[in-house]
């Protein structure tokens, strides 16, 4: 059976509006990623306990995205009071943590053409040595429980 999928174009548009002294300080940046074939869409809710909620290797399988293929990641936090901590951890074993506010987002780039492919180092050589692969991305919620919405596309 042949696929009658056919791979788009997706547009990303990120917008700031405000108007300081009468004059709009804001702007609008807009990136096209070509060949976009896949899109996981995704509510979970992640506890206070830390819990892997995304991996990468060379293969498709449960939960789990071709590395190479990933060339955009977008986590928003939908609880109107908590945080959530995500940790990235590279194929070296080295993590970084980044805190996501109530109703913020993160966006995680892949490569334009390699995915998640050489994107990432956090330890304390990181400024002079190469870049590794993303390996997973684990989750914890503060204080209670909140909803984060995940979305990712591949090519």
């Amino acid at each position: 059976m042949a696929s009658t999928l056919t791979a788009a174009t997706m547009t990303v548009t990120i917008n700031e509006s405000i108007t300081l002294n009468g004059k709009n300080q804001g702007g609008t940046v807009t990136k096209s990623i070509a060949s976009i074939a896949e899109i996981s869409k995704r509510i979970v809710t992640v506890s206070t306990t830390e819990a892997t909620i995304l991996t990468f290797s060379a293969a498709v399988g449960q939960g789990t995205y071709v590395a190479a293929d990933v060339r955009y990641m977008r986590f928003t936090n939908l609880d109107d009071t908590y945080h959530i901590m995500l940790t990235f951890k590279d194929e070296d074993n080295t993590e970084f943590r980044v805190k996501v506010d109530a109703g913020q987002s993160f966006i995680y780039n892949g490569d334009n053409a390699g995915g998640l492919v050489d994107t990432m180092k956090s330890n304390g050589a990181a400024l002079s040595s190469g870049l590794a692969d993303l390996y997973d991305i684990t989750a914890d919620a503060d204080t209670a429980s909140c909803d984060l919405e995940m979305f990712i596309a591949s090519v």
